[in-house]
């Protein structure tokens, strides 16, 4: 619990069975609950998940493989829709977020100054040092496609590390989330169509053992196409000039490093 609210950590994973363990044993102890979903893994990841027998954890796992967008809906849905979680924070199964960094993207949400918040890692000072080459400019190049399409000043469109609050998740349509890669482009279509606020957290990069499941033809074709698509339901939205939200609470928050 954080500021009397419940916390829970919301783990996609797939193959991730020798880095689960490291991940769910690095979530702080003050983390409420930690929901593993497995997207359907063949290397007996759930497996090792459960044989830690970590009251805190519950493992959740898809009979096939879905994607990541589709593991952090279900996530989402048992964690803050079906146990009553107050805040979400997606950490990836292998071990790539940094936990020292979860108090600092909790903090816009616990004060309510944002509904949802991105990690921001290409802001880092050690960014263009930690990340490799090809990571890094792709990175850039798909946050500035983000901003021109949807309209919004998100730092890094592409980090997975996020958190959000129950009541914006309940205003989602978690069914329609883009369920590969590409969701956190699609999420934030989702978010900016509904007036939800969203705010950029700087977090530290980190790159280690995981493996990188996106390729040139997600960066070419994939995201721009999610990106399309969130941006026009944004535009048709706008022009129907019915928002869900009053225009004074539909602004998005620009924090300062919290470094």
């Amino acid at each position: 619990m954080r500021a009397r609210r419940r916390i829970a950590v919301v783990v996609p994973a797939y193959q991730e069975a020798g880095l689960v363990e490291r991940t769910l044993r690095a979530v702080p102890a003050w983390v409420d609950r930690i929901v593993l979903v497995d997207d359907g893994s063949t290397d007996g990841t759930a497996d090792v998940a459960r044989a830690l027998a970590l009251p805190r954890v519950r493992v959740v796992r898809h009979p096939r493989n879905l994607g990541v967008g589709a593991a952090i809906a279900t996530g989402y849905r048992v964690a803050l829709l079906e146990e009553e979680h107050d805040i979400a924070v997606v950490m990836a199964g292998d071990a790539q977020m940094d936990p020292a960094d979860l108090p600092a993207l909790l903090r816009p949400l616990l004060e309510g100054r944002a509904d949802y918040v991105k990690g921001d890692r290409l802001s880092h000072p050690e960014a263009e040092r930690a990340m490799p080459p090809s990571r890094h400019l792709g990175n850039r190049v798909l946050s500035w496609l983000t901003r021109r399409l949807l309209g919004c000043s998100v730092r890094d469109s592409q980090c997975g590390y996020t958190a959000i609050s129950r009541e914006a998740a309940a205003r989602l349509p978690l069914d329609t989330l883009w369920p590969r890669y590409g969701y956190p482009n699609d999420l934030l279509g989702l978010l900016l169509e509904r007036g939800l606020r969203v705010a950029d957290v700087v977090v530290r990069p980190v790159y280690a053992d995981e493996r990188s499941g996106v390729g040139l033809r997600h960066a070419l074709f994939v995201v721009p196409w999610v990106l399309l698509r969130a941006g026009l339901r944004i535009r048709l939205r706008r022009w129907r000039q019915a928002p869900l939200l009053p225009p004074s609470t539909a602004s998005e928050v620009r924090l300062p490093p919290e470094r």
